[in-house]
């Protein structure tokens, strides 16, 4: 009965899916790819669900018309909410029809689509050629049996942003903070000396914990996809943030995390010396805390021993090509001038801010030209990504990552940090109990 229940499903979901291609609007304009039309243009169809990312899609495509007159091509690019979008592409990839050309998966829901025999293109012929030149952990989380399926916007490397302003009245020069002991030390000095914590911390959230122990070369899963969360770094990790808040070194997020109004707000007004978050995270003050323009610096992350690592790879979104496009070879043509190319790179930069997955180019001198970014931070950002190219590791990502992440916010960080009514050690047991099961 149960087996019968879900073919139903299945057929329904896929009878929807095929009348939403056949109608007018969203559903028809992402439909699979076709041929050229009169003016030899090209059509590749692209879903996405983030509007910021087919804006620069559709700029990459006049770029590219620009340099291929003879192929030029149309990016019909559509933007769908989240979940909509990943369970729509699934469907469409299972049931061998419906599915666009080109698609962004995020990275959390990456594994889900290379289970069995991928149905999205392999890319390695694209990849080789510049393997050398991107930080080698943001191929990896898109890779199964030595093939590349995705392509990154940005490396996501986690960096520690802080407050120069309260950090010279304190006397606490950051240059100097070389280790996380280093770190609570300096701490210590400027709650003193301002009344303000030296950091946030997230308790509804993961970016405060998650890079910390990646950083460490631990995970929630080992490579083989064994659950470690409640190995011993991630228990001391931690312990090592509880301590930040038990001696108001620290201060939760106000609204729980770093993605919140009540956290833009708190911290626009110089509410702490300094947030870890990924290099991404540059848009949210530039957007949401214009007050602390020219006063925010960005530096590699403490180190937990002295030859310990000063980064990690966080977030990312995976763009790929699906077998069911009619236009594979023009498709990957596309997909690496736009994000594996020196000149697409670039752009990522310019127009997303993000920290581009080509190491070579951050040396590039348009990554200092002056933007809203540079204006806000400073000219050093990539000098000090620089620094740290070959310490940034990503993520184990496997199918129960999702649920993983969701049951370390609830059942670990929010008990722990927000409650206080669990150990460290016993909240993270508990969770990967469960997980275990």
């Amino acid at each position: 009965m149960k087996r019968f229940a879900i073919l139903l499903l299945v057929i329904n979901m896929a009878v929807s899916l095929f009348l939403t291609g056949c109608s007018s609007g969203a559903g028809n304009s992402s439909s699979g790819s076709s041929p050229k039309n009169s003016n030899g243009v090209t059509k590749l169809t692209l879903w996405t669900f983030v509007e910021q990312h087919a804006k620069f899609y559709e700029f990459m495509a006049d770029e590219w018309n620009k340099q291929h007159p003879d192929k030029k091509i149309q990016i019909q690019a559509t933007t769908y909410p989240y979940d909509d979008m990943h369970n729509k592409l699934l469907l469409s990839l299972q049931s061998g029809v419906g599915a666009p050309d080109i698609a962004d998966i995020e990275i959390s829901r990456f594994s889900n689509y290379l289970k069995g025999k991928p149905q999205l293109v392999e890319l390695n012929d694209i990849v080789d050629p510049v393997k050398d030149k991107i930080v080698q952990s943001r191929l990896n989380i898109y890779s199964k049996d030595g093939k590349y399926y995705g392509i990154d916007f940005h490396v996501g490397a986690t960096v520690i942003y802080y407050n120069k302003e309260l950090l010279d009245k304190a006397g606490v020069d950051p240059d100097k903070i070389v280790t996380w002991e280093d770190f609570k030390e300096a701490g210590k000095k400027v709650v003193r000396a301002t009344g303000k914590p030296m950091i946030t911390i997230e308790t509804s959230d993961l970016w405060s914990y998650w890079p910390l122990i990646v950083q460490q070369g631990s995970d929630f899963y080992g490579k083989d996809g064994s659950v470690t969360l409640d190995n011993e770094t991630n228990i001391k990790t931690l312990e090592f943030l509880k301590q930040l808040l038990d001696e108001k070194i620290a201060k939760a997020a106000p609204g729980g995390g770093h993605h919140t109004e009540e956290y833009y707000g708190f911290m626009n007004k110089g509410g702490a010396a300094s947030v870890v978050m990924p290099m991404w995270y540059m848009g949210r003050f530039t957007d949401y805390m214009p007050d602390l323009k020219g006063k925010m610096i960005i530096r590699p992350l403490p180190r937990w021993t002295v030859d310990g690592k000063r980064s990690a790879g966080m977030g990312g979104t995976g763009t790929v090509i699906t077998t069911q496009s009619k236009n594979i070879k023009l498709a990957k043509e596309f997909l690496a001038f736009a994000k594996l190319s020196k000149e697409g790179n670039i752009q990522i930069w310019k127009q997303l801010g993000f920290d581009p997955i080509r190491w070579d180019v951050w040396e590039d001198p348009a990554l200092k030209e002056p933007n809203k970014y540079t204006e806000y931070f400073g000219n050093d950002i990539f000098n000090i990504l620089m620094t740290v190219k070959d310490e940034i590791d990503s993520p184990t990502i496997t199918e129960n990552t999702p649920k993983m992440n969701q049951l370390v916010v609830q059942s670990a960080l929010y008990k722990v940090l927000k409650e206080g009514k669990q150990s460290p050690e016993q909240a993270l047991k508990n969770v990967a109990k469960e997980m275990r099961k």
